[in-house]
């Protein structure tokens, strides 16, 4: 087995405002494997890093009062969602903007950073990723995430033609490119394979709770986890290569909400072929069990992501690099 990927989610989201060039270079620098975006189109098909497609809370678009005709209301996988949407502003208008650190009450110090970064486009990260690569001497991937496929193909601005089409335009479309494609939708992965010829692993995400949105869309019946269930997982392995489960599916929460046991996931899902690929670890409080919480509003992600690692799982998505990197005992950088 090889050893255990490390994921940027969002780039070093810790540490800088998600999603911008500056977030994922400090975190190959920190020396992340994999740098991960997720991906919105704009009003005129560009394929930009965002987490969500509203972007109140991730730039100062508030401030800008051209802009104030675009805010409205939309349903977004059955939910109603209010704001300002990169569907509706070209390229051009989204670049006339800045980022800001979507957590500021847990990570204050980041908002120094707020108002300094523009939204990059794909090309932006594919151009970075490039340089970092020759700059560090060494590999770097991307773990690209295509976000709300179903609406986005609803309203005219598919996302996966264009992704395919510039992951070959980098060289990149390949089974052995440092490239995954992930998506929390099924339907869509599987057109990335059999349709459009995306030839880079696939990955599908599964939450907690809940079902895909595209199978709630179509009526079927399936939930996340379905989908992983033995029987579950030897039908994803007809379409991809791994699963991006949240965290909790691998180490189970006890009833007071402390670290568990490891579930049977792993196993079931490598005696399917597939690796597993958890999210998402971070060092708030907020987001780690109960015994490893500490007394300053952070506490031991390192242990957390150990005990997973612990359970044999092949990589693991986190915002904050550098911890990641003591988890796995590596030297930094």
């Amino acid at each position: 087995m090889s050893e255990p990927i490390l994921i940027a989610h969002r780039g070093a989201s810790g540490y800088r405002p998600e999603h911008t060039l500056a977030a994922y270079r400090l975190a190959a620098q920190m020396g992340a494997d994999y740098l991960e975006p997720d991906l919105v189109a704009t009003a005129d098909g560009h394929l930009v890093a965002r987490h969500e497609n509203e972007i109140s809370g991730t730039t100062d678009v508030r401030d800008h009062p051209e802009l104030a005709d675009r805010h409205t209301t939309k349903v977004i996988d059955g939910v109603e969602v209010t704001g300002w949407f990169t569907e509706d502003l070209t390229l051009a208008e989204l670049r006339t903007l800045r980022c800001r650190e979507r957590l500021p009450r847990l990570r204050p110090v980041n908002t120094v950073s707020d108002d300094l970064f523009e939204v990059p486009t794909l090309q932006d990260i594919l151009a970075l990723r490039s340089r970092l690569a020759t700059e560090l001497d060494r590999e770097l991937g991307l773990y690209l995430e295509t976000k709300h496929p179903t609406y986005f193909r609803s309203i005219g601005l598919p996302l996966e033609e264009a992704l395919v089409a510039q992951l070959g335009e980098a060289g990149l479309n390949r089974p052995d490119a440092p490239v995954f494609l992930q998506s929390f939708e099924l339907a869509n992965l599987v057109m990335l394979r059999r349709d459009l010829g995306a030839r880079v692993p696939l990955v599908f995400l599964a939450d907690a709770t809940g079902a895909p949105f595209d199978l709630v869309a179509a009526g079927d019946r399936r939930t996340f986890a379905d989908l992983l269930t033995p029987s579950g997982l030897a039908e994803l392995s007809r379409w991809v290569e791994g699963i991006g489960p949240h965290k909790d599916l691998v180490v189970a929460r006890t009833a007071d909400g402390s670290l568990g046991e490891p579930t049977s996931l792993v196993a079931d899902a490598h005696k399917a072929g597939l690796v597993v690929h958890p999210w998402t670890f971070r060092w708030e409080n907020e987001f780690l069990p109960t015994d490893l919480r500490g007394a300053d509003g952070w506490g031991d992600v390192v242990a957390e992501i150990r005990a997973h690692l612990a359970a044999g799982v092949d990589g693991f998505f986190t915002d904050h690099t550098d911890l990641g990197v003591l988890a796995l005992a590596r030297p930094p950088g």
